[in-house]
């Protein structure tokens, strides 16, 4: 595995959307205005034909446009941020957060681990907001995340954080929002902040989330609360997966800096998935950790070793 995104196999040609994998609609800005007999030649100016109004789409194909989330996404827009939200599709909050992120904190990510990425060739074609989830058992998750994720979609990449930590403190909150966009989480019970999430994804920002809740302390992936595949469904936006191995290796709960020796930690990011008609946040919840856990086995040995692997099935 190198540092490049691996090349995916080309898919048939099957008229699949590149985006969830259903048939592809129209894109909505060349339907919304070209007017009848596109791709033919133009209708004479005095025949009937050119008089007749522009036929409203067939059921059919309105639903395939509901269906797809990129025609969606296009075709709808999203709400426009306003107030605090704004600052996090700030244009000039993304060019310091890439210096910062993929300049000078990459540099410090690289010199102490040996990381590589493979990205699905699906994850660039998404547009609009979406759900980046993933396992979790290291401080080092989020920004191997941030850093592997392609520029087009981790732009304005939002990641929340413990609000009664990182936001009562000027540095904290400062460092955090320019390297996570983050936004701030409650903890203990209080609602302040509730419902931050489902507002960022509505005014078109991705946000990250550990279904797990908290760090692993033996790397191995516990159970996925249904938080985030309730969020997916409720909003309309689809399921980034990703797999991060060998940072439970690399820098486990309880370390505060990388192992010596720059151990390698990779991280893996699956086609994106949109949830069944009618099915539920639990079953997909767990389709999602289906699908986390099978990228991480995918690629555990060629990351990490079948010695590792077999530590684990013996612990």
């Amino acid at each position: 595995m190198t540092s490049e995104d691996t090349p995916q196999p080309a898919d048939p040609a099957d008229g699949t959307d590149p985006a969830d994998g259903r048939a592809p609609a129209e894109d909505a800005t060349s339907a919304d205005v070209t007017g009848p007999g596109e791709g033919s030649l133009p209708a004479d100016e005095t025949s009937p034909a050119a008089a007749e109004p522009t036929p409203a789409p067939s059921p059919a194909r309105a639903k395939r446009t509901r269906k797809s989330l990129s025609a969606r996404s296009r075709g709808e827009g999203w709400e426009k941020p306003q107030g605090e939200l704004a600052k996090y599709r700030s244009q000039a909050r993304a060019a310091l957060r890439f210096v910062a992120q993929r300049g000078f904190f990459g540099a410090v990510v690289g010199s102490n681990l040996t990381t590589s990425k493979v990205v699905h060739r699906r994850v660039k074609t998404v547009r609009g907001p979406f759900v980046l989830v993933a396992n979790h058992s290291s401080h080092i998750d989020a920004p191997m995340l941030a850093r592997g994720l392609p520029w087009a979609q981790a732009r304005f990449l939002s990641t929340g954080v413990a609000a009664d930590y990182f936001f009562t403190v000027w540095y904290r909150r400062l460092f955090v929002r320019i390297i996570f966009n983050a936004f701030p989480v409650d903890r203990g019970g209080s609602r302040k902040h509730a419902g931050t999430s489902r507002k960022l994804l509505r005014a078109g920002v991705p946000i990250l989330v550990f279904p797990e809740g908290t760090r692993q302390l033996d790397g191995k992936m516990a159970d996925f609360k249904p938080g985030a595949a309730a969020l997916a469904i409720g909003v309309g936006v689809p399921v980034v997966p990703a797999a991060i191995i060998g940072a439970h290796e690399a820098m486990p709960k309880g370390r505060s800096w990388p192992k010596p020796g720059r151990p390698p930690v990779a991280v893996v990011f699956g086609e994106p998935m949109i949830s069944h008609e009618d099915e539920s946040a639990v079953d997909f919840s767990a389709r999602i950790r289906a699908r986390v856990k099978d990228l991480y086995d995918e690629h555990h040995d060629e990351v990490l070793g079948s010695a590792v692997r077999d530590e684990e099935d013996t612990a």
